[in-house]
């Protein structure tokens, strides 16, 4: 049974559709990248499984339990961590403190300096910030923290909106490369992002939604090659 089963899924804004009959899995400790254009729906998506909208109609099952109408602060302590679109750090704050801030579920001291070790495992750079403020950080350090706060909390499933999204392409490699250690580490992570080559390069599995709907799915790499991709998101 897969860790996250998403079935016949709709939802949508005062009335006007979001998504249509929308179907997904995710295994643990895998990669599943949510690619399409701006409007396709993957926020709306992930802002469902959060508890931030409620589903019209379909189920979210996560970890064995039907989620569908849990309220969001339930999801988190069920093991769903959402990264939003934006960063939104807190800028006054030393990168530990922002960290901690991400740990608050996480009661016992020894496992919260675990979490710790492991985010700067993921991204070491922050350990070498570990006493600035998150307003002195680059964007894409910032990235790298808002990702990392999101572990802190232990989370078998970390939602990622757009972690590549007006950074610094030199820095783009680097949060890849944290988000797959995150996965090698046994959490799946559920990849929303426009910049469909590098997700596909990334995931293990992708689906592709246009309009609400998922069109297509299958291995990342293997999708990285048909004329749906190369012709609608890479210009070939």
């Amino acid at each position: 049974m897969a860790l996250l089963e998403i079935a016949g899924l709709a939802v949508g804004y005062d009335g006007v559709p979001a998504l249509h009959d929308v179907s997904i899995q995710a295994e643990a400790g895998a990669i599943v990248a949510l690619v399409g254009a701006n409007g396709a729906g993957k926020s709306s998506l992930l802002r469902a499984i959060s508890g931030l909208l409620r589903p019209q109609r379909g189920a979210i099952r996560f970890d064995g339990d039907d989620i569908t109408r849990t309220p969001p602060h339930e999801i988190v302590r069920r093991g769903i961590a959402h990264v939003p679109e934006g960063r939104h750090v807190f800028a006054t704050a030393t990168v530990r403190d922002d960290l901690l801030l991400g740990a608050f579920v996480r009661r016992d001291a020894g496992e919260r300096a675990a979490r710790m070790a492991a985010a700067y495992a993921a991204f070491p750079v922050l350990q070498e910030r570990i006493a600035q403020r998150a307003s002195t950080l680059s964007g894409g350090e910032q990235q790298m923290l808002a990702i990392a706060r999101g572990t802190m909390s232990a989370p078998k499933m970390l939602m990622l909106d757009e972690p590549s999204l007006g950074i610094a392409p030199k820095l783009i490699p680097l949060i890849y490369a944290g988000i797959r250690r995150i996965a090698a580490g046994g959490t799946a992570v559920l990849l929303v992002e426009q910049n469909v080559r590098d997700a596909l390069q990334t995931a293990d599995r992708a689906y592709v939604l246009q309009t609400g709907r998922v069109v297509a799915e299958g291995q990342a790499t293997e999708l990285l090659d048909t004329e749906l991709i190369k012709k609608a998101f890479l210009g070939l």
